[in-house]
Parts: structure tokens; C-alpha cells; sequence
């Protein structure tokens, strides 16, 4: 069975705009549905959660929806399940939750691949409880992550972040081997999987995270963030909170009343991409299938934009070659500003950003100037006429 690209793209009535979309590692477009059910949440009776009315009971119903929905994606508990307002957010509250217990002399350990919200609130944290830092390398050559520095992860190691896939290069380390590392030591392991699972249904078990993070908007949902661990892991965490606020797990770790309209529209978007697997099955693994069919599809398109890409001659560099990586390509360019090509497509409404992406230290690893490239990222909606439009622009762009 092939993925139906030109079904799922009537999902999405954006895409009538006629831009071709490969800003995607920054924001996927919004299907229908997801709009529908959440203005079927905000219109229709919705109250505090509860049980004695229609209106709590849909609360109540928007949340535990949220819950089951974003388990089944990453392989979690819906117990295990914390609303965030983005993963940044998230990573923030939980890296100031778990440094309470870090003593000086204590060790952090982050990784060149990440994105900067995956690392800067570890060093911040760190800092505050004179924790030294410690660093995952990034091979500049392969885009790979450099298995010889998993010898920082040591003795006074408390904590491990690192991305199961890179936002700017798309590379995916060996976040297993990485945990099994960290795990023996007794350290904790977090996880950035907000690009990894815009391009897979991953596995929170068979990666070792002991938390993870996602994005919704990048998998066709709305703006906000999810995290994911186990539930008896985060009854173990004291965060702040106010005095009337419960204390239940993992209600105490969500400040306020939650978003019911988003936590609807979460529900309708991981629904949607499981509607595109093959009939039968848990929700879960039809998950699972429809993103294998979707990263088949997605692998083709990258395989004939590299082929267009090398056809363009020495114009550009692609740093994006690691064995294992997701549908986002990362090139810069030999002489010409990624800025002057980025507003060349854009008049064409073909939409590729220039940028670092909040990938600081792998542009410092890397040793580039920064915004000195172009990202190129696909997503399950892309389709061929995309990919030639992309390729003709990029063309007449290095004629002109």
C-alpha cells in the first residue's frame, strides 16, 4: 500500500494558497478537521471540568482525549501525558523542576545536534546548581553524532538531553545506545522529539527516554506542547504550583485551566494521520503504519530533491548526509545570499526559509556563518509538483 498524497492534500485547505510548502520543520499546515474540532469545542458547551453537566463532561472528554491521543503517537501512558503552551515551555519547567535535586559537582550533559530549546534551559539549570556541562559532539563531515563522546556520560552524570532528530540537518542519533549509556550510570534521559515525530510514530520504551517532548503543530495540530514520561516517574517530581491546585499526576505539572479547544484539535490531528493507515488494529498501530507509509513517500521526494540539488553543480553544499535522517535537507550556498534566494521562491510561492533555526550549536559545530543556508523540509502533503517547482526555482534563481 502507497500514502494517498493527493487525499490527504484535500484535507487542507491552505494549500489552495498554491504555495508550496517546505517551511514544514517550522510549522506544519492546519487539515479541516482540526480547525472544526476546535471550534466545536469553543462553541459548543464547555465549562470547568466536571461531571454534572454536558459542558464538563466535554471538558473532561477534550482532555482525556488529549491524553490518549499524544500516548498512542509516541508509545506513552495517557497518565504520563503533560499539556505544556510549547515544548520550549515544557523543557524550561521541567529542567528548573529536576535541578532542585542536583548538587554542585553534579554533571549535565547536551548534545551539538540539538535545537536551542533542548539546551539552553539544561545550562541555565545547570549553572544555577553548579553543575558542570558536558557535550554530545557533532561530526561536521557525516552530520553524525560523534559515538566517541559518549564518554562524558560519567558517574556524576544526573541528566542526558538530546534530539531524536535534528531541526536544521535531520540527522537521527542513537538516542537507544545514548540512553543505555546514561541509564547505567544512573542519569536521566530527555528527549527532543518535536522533529522526530513530525516524520514517525516514535517509541518512548525502545528509545530509553525518560521524558519526551513533541510539538502538535508540527504533526498538523495546533500550537502548544506535550511532554510524556512515566506516570511513577513524575509523581516522583515536587514542581511549583499553587496550594489549591491538585496535586495528582500529571495535573500538577499544568499551570491554570487548560486549552480544551487545543487539546480537541490535538485528538483530530493525530485521528487524522491514523485514518491513512491501512484498516484494523489499534489506534496505535495504524499510527505506526501510516507513518511508515508516509516516510516511504517522504524519502522518494527528498531522494529526487538531493538528485535536483546535485544537478545544480558546485552552487551549493547539502550538509545534510547522515545515514539515518529525516526528510529535511540543510544546503548553503558557495556565492550567493540564502536571504536573495529565499524571497526569489517566495515571489514564485514557493516558501523555503533561510535561517539557523534555533540550531546554535550545530551551526557552531559546523562552522558556519550564521544564516548562511536554506532548510528544506518536507511533510506528508508535499507532492511532486511541489518538489518540480522547488527544483525550477532553484534553477532560474542560479541563472538569473
Amino acid at each position: 500500500m502507497s500514502f494517498d498524497v493527493a487525499a490527504f492534500r484535500a484535507h487542507f485547505p491552505s494549500l489552495d494558497s498554491g504555495i508550496a510548502h517546505f517551511d514544514n520543520p517550522g510549522g506544519t499546515q492546519t487539515p479541516a478537521v482540526v480547525g472544526e474540532a476546535i471550534a466545536r469545542a469553543m462553541t459548543g458547551p464547555m465549562s470547568q471540568r466536571g461531571a454534572a453537566t454536558v459542558s464538563q463532561r466535554n471538558a473532561e472528554a477534550a482532555v482525556a482525549g488529549f491524553r490518549s491521543a499524544v500516548a498512542d503517537l509516541v508509545g506513552g501512558e495517557p497518565g504520563g501525558v503533560v499539556h505544556g503552551r510549547s515544548a520550549t515551555a515544557l523543557t524550561y519547567d521541567f529542567s528548573r523542576t529536576l535541578a532542585r535535586s542536583w548538587s554542585p559537582g553534579d554533571e549535565v550533559v547536551v548534545c551539538e545536534l540539538d535545537h536551542d530549546s533542548n539546551v539552553r534551559p539544561w545550562i541555565q539549570a545547570a549553572e544555577r546548581a553548579g553543575a558542570p556541562v558536558r557535550w554530545l559532539r557533532l561530526v561536521p563531515e557525516t552530520g553524525e553524532l560523534d559515538l566517541s563522546s559518549l564518554d562524558v556520560i560519567g558517574e556524576r552524570t544526573r541528566l542526558v538531553a538530546l534530539t531524536a532528530a535534528s531541526n536544521l540537518l535531520g540527522t537521527r542519533p542513537p538516542v537507544d545506545a545514548v540512553a543505555r549509556r546514561a541509564h547505567e550510570v544512573g542519569a536521566l534521559v530527555h528527549v527532543d522529539a518535536v522533529h522526530h515525530t513530525a516524520h514517525a510514530a516514535p517509541d518512548l520504551r525502545s528509545m530509553g527516554a525518560d521524558f519526551l517532548v513533541c510539538s502538535p503543530y508540527k504533526f498538523f495540530g495546533p500550537h502548544c506542547g506535550a511532554l510524556v514520561a512515566d506516570p511513577d516517574l513524575l509523581e516522583t517530581l515536587r514542581p511549583d504550583k499553587l496550594l489549591p491546585s491538585t496535586d495528582a499526576v500529571p495535573e500538577r505539572f499544568e499551570l491554570g485551566t487548560l486549552p480544551y479547544e487545543l487539546l480537541a484539535g490535538v485528538s483530530a490531528a493525530v485521528d487524522l494521520i491514523a485514518s491513512f493507515a491501512p484498516d484494523g488494529g489499534s489506534r496505535r498501530s495504524r499510527l505506526v503504519a501510516a507513518a511508515a507509509l508516509i516516510a516511504d513517500h517522504e524519502a522518494r521526494l527528498r531522494t529526487r530533491i538531493e538528485d535536483g540539488l546535485a544537478d545544480l553543480g558546485d552552487h551549493l553544499e547539502l550538509h545534510s548526509r547522515a545515514a539515518d535522517r529525516t526528510s529535511t535537507l540543510f544546503v548553503t550556498l558557495r556565492d550567493r545570499l540564502p536571504v536573495d534566494a529565499y524571497e526569489f521562491l517566495a515571489e514564485r510561492d514557493v516558501l523555503v526559509p533561510a535561517g539557523t533555526f534555533y540550531a546554535h550549536e550545530t551551526f557552531r559545530a559546523l562552522g558556519l556563518p550564521v544564516d548562511s543556508g536554506l532548510r528544506i523540509g518536507l511533510a506528508a502533503y508535499n507532492d511532486d509538483s511541489d518538489v518540480d517547482r522547488l527544483l525550477t526555482g532553484l534553477g532560474e534563481f542560479f541563472s538569473s
